[in-house]
């Protein structure tokens, strides 16, 4: 009797445990095919996951298994709908194909100085304010957050930092009620200022009201639009992506570049000139994938030719090229693909890859900050940009797939 209830306990134990197992492996598999795909109109498109699914497009049956890709044609019939199973009978997932129509930009690469003014005033942080009467106090403590945004004072708008510290200087000591925007959500907070010991009055909080730096432009359009940089502008100090009002784009000279090394990240230095005659356009969004916008005309550096898009199902692991200007002259440099993640969990790491070109290696030790935007170039096809640096190595690196860009 004891041994019968041990079999049957162990037994459920078991079963219970390859639950567990089937559970996890469909929530991966789930994970590791991505919600849609995008396939040009009439081409024929690998379908390829790494992963063990069978792949069924309405009354057709096409295998992906491990390293089987399963291929499907786009017809002229619109969206459809591919159903991703386990073992040839458990659902996992519905992956919407959306069909779109051959797609062509002009492929950058050019340094572009980048300033914005951001919507409303951003909050960097806290600190203490040494007052008249020899202590230290720390009004905004606890009260306000770095990557808060002050729109308004006693009800009235601000946009800039001096009218702000305008503001401030005229309270009287008198509490302040700040209009802060948080994640998107008006609040409203009452601040009491503190007389320093100048006999100035201060909020004790540290602001940033615009962001300037060098970045790389992707693609433009026919149309005169725009797309760089592959990731959001954001504030060096609170890592947050800035809600930004307005920006503009300029032309800029690369002056010198800092190798990249392990731990430390190396950078492009430019010098941008913010005269009106060097404005070459204007950014209208930063989002997520990258900033964008309509140049004036088109640089004369751009003077090749307008080249077809890649979607992530076409990348291959292997050989591609980006393509940057160190010094003035748009070059090409060899690189590796080691992985293309279809389902990335940010958005713009969807591509690793590894520096191989000698020469820039040479000269920047791999990928450094300035050079997020570079296209991607593989097999005559544009297939995404350049947006992070390994702080580790230098010469890895990941991009944004350019369907992700082009959405914008």
């Amino acid at each position: 009797m004891f041994y019968h209830k041990l079999w049957r306990y162990k037994n459920q134990v078991f079963l219970a445990g390859m639950a567990y197992l089937l559970f996890f492996s469909i929530n991966l598999l789930y994970d590791s095919i991505p919600d849609e795909l995008y396939v040009v109109e009439g081409e024929e498109s690998e379908i390829f996951f790494s992963v063990p699914v069978s792949v069924e497009k309405e009354e057709e049956s096409v295998e992906a298994f491990f390293s089987t890709a399963g291929k499907v044609t786009a017809g002229l019939n619109g969206d459809y709908t591919l159903n991703c199973k386990f073992l040839d009978f458990i659902p996992v997932k519905e992956v919407a194909v959306h069909v779109v129509e051959p797609d062509f930009v002009l492929p950058s690469g050019m340094p572009i100085g980048i300033y914005t003014k951001t919507q409303g005033i951003l909050i960097i942080g806290t600190g203490k304010v040494p007052a008249k009467d020899g202590m230290n106090y720390e009004p905004a403590r606890q009260l306000v957050q770095g990557g808060d945004y002050i729109t308004k004072v006693n009800g009235k708008e601000v946009l800039e930092k001096e009218e702000l510290m305008e503001c401030i200087a005229s309270c009287g000591g008198k509490p302040l009620v700040l209009g802060i925007c948080r994640d998107g959500r008006p609040i409203q907070l009452k601040i009491t200022p503190v007389m320093d010991k100048e006999g100035d009055y201060k909020l004790g909080i540290w602001v940033r009201d615009d962001m300037a730096g060098v970045g790389t432009m992707t693609y433009i359009r026919e149309d005169l639009s725009f797309g760089a940089l592959g990731h959001p502008i954001s504030d060096a100090d609170t890592g947050s992506m800035l809600e930004t009002k307005d920006g503009k784009i300029y032309e800029t000279n690369i002056v010198g570049i800092v190798k990249g090394e392990d731990g430390v990240p190396g950078e492009l230095t430019g010098v941008i000139n913010y005269k009106e005659e060097y404005c070459i356009g204007k950014i209208k969004k930063n989002t997520r994938t990258g900033i964008y916008g309509s140049v004036n005309k088109i640089p004369q550096e751009m003077s090749g030719e307008y080249m077809e898009i890649a979607m992530k199902q076409n990348i291959k692991k292997g050989k591609a090229y980006i393509l940057s200007s160190l010094d003035g002259t748009l070059r090409k440099y060899e690189i590796e693909i080691d992985d293309v993640d279809y389902n990335s969990k940010e958005e713009n790491k969807g591509i690793l890859f590894h520096v191989t070109d000698s020469l820039l290696l040479q000269e920047t030790g791999g990928i450094v900050q300035g050079m997020s935007g570079s296209p991607i170039i593989q097999n005559g096809r544009l297939v995404g940009a350049v947006t992070h640096v390994f702080i580790s190595d230098a010469s890895k690196g990941y991009g944004v797939f350019i369907e992700k860009m082009l959405k914008h």
